[in-house]
């Protein structure tokens, strides 16, 4: 077995999103910042409505998927295709944009906290121009897997497995091309746990409560920071904080593709950005007559 480390941290970066909601920004803060295949996470996290009311109003997407996790607070999709959903506590929506998505992301609270995770999933480039997909995933169906060290890890995507145990725990997403896993790991204080993870696979882990050590070389990953590991196949995570530790474990199998972006628009050329331009101007965005 070889243990995975972190070899580059990432801090989370204030930044404001869609009509000004607050959030904070690790994966795809800057181009460079990209980990293939993922190509941004945000948090967003606040008590004031203030923060978050104005929501994420309608607008594209193209040529990448994206996860978005709720922990606290509810949130409701539409798109230009006539889709609606509710996310809640603990929730998960799986949207494939792929060949184009119009939607909105609005809150359907005054009060309260709103808090969660969107995480941006390249496709690959056979795939970027298939027709849109969902899966609103409910809070009840996500697998919960107890830790052998103490714990619990929530199975969104993936299979979890544990060194020296017998089965594995699909998650409520598997297989896709990039094979994604995303496990929510609580760890109670002073706690540990060892997980195998696919070798070649690119990982990393978001600390978003408490205090933890990654590794063999128990190296300490900032709060609210993106930890990109070493290739192996196991990662050891140990909670060092007094109310332990919440974080998540993100990983996939790279693409190696080019990655040309325009904000909401993911593709492999500059000619296709274009293109999605002139599609989304035409209004032919995201229906049969959208060209690659």
């Amino acid at each position: 077995m070889t243990s995975r480390h972190l070899r580059q941290v990432i801090p989370g970066m204030p930044t404001s999103d869609g009509a000004g909601v607050k959030l904070s920004r690790s994966i795809g803060a800057q181009p460079g910042l990209r980990f293939d295949p993922f190509l941004m996470l945000d948090e967003f996290y606040s008590d004031r409505p203030g923060d978050y009311l104005a929501g994420f109003p309608s607008h594209p997407h193209r040529g990448f998927e994206t996860v978005t996790y709720m922990l606290d607070g509810h949130m409701q999709h539409q798109d230009h295709l006539g889709n609606t959903g509710d996310l809640r506590p603990g929730d998960v929506q799986w949207m494939t944009a792929a060949r184009g998505i119009i939607h909105s992301e609005m809150p359907q609270q005054t009060e309260g906290r709103m808090r969660g995770f969107q995480l941006w999933l390249n496709l690959p480039a056979a795939e970027k121009m298939k027709p849109a997909a969902y899966r609103d995933i409910a809070a009840a169906t996500i697998p919960t897997v107890a830790l052998a060290g103490g714990g619990s890890a929530r199975v969104i995507a993936g299979e979890l497995a544990q060194p020296g145990h017998d089965g594995t725990t699909p998650g409520a997403v598997t297989g896709a091309t990039t094979a994604p896993l995303y496990w929510d790991l609580h760890l109670p204080a002073a706690t540990s746990a060892t997980l195998t993870l696919p070798a070649g696979h690119n990982v990393f882990v978001y600390l978003y409560e408490g205090a933890a050590q990654i590794g063999d070389d128990a190296r300490p990953l900032p709060l609210r920071a993106a930890g990109l590991l070493s290739d192996g196949d196991q990662l050891s995570v140990t909670a060092t904080g007094a109310d332990g530790a919440r974080l998540l474990v993100i990983g996939g199998r790279p693409l190696h593709e080019p990655v040309v972006q325009y904000g909401p628009f993911v593709m492999n050329t500059r000619e296709q950005i274009e293109q999605a331009l002139d599609d989304f101007r035409t209004g032919r965005f995201g229906r049969d007559g959208a060209t690659a």
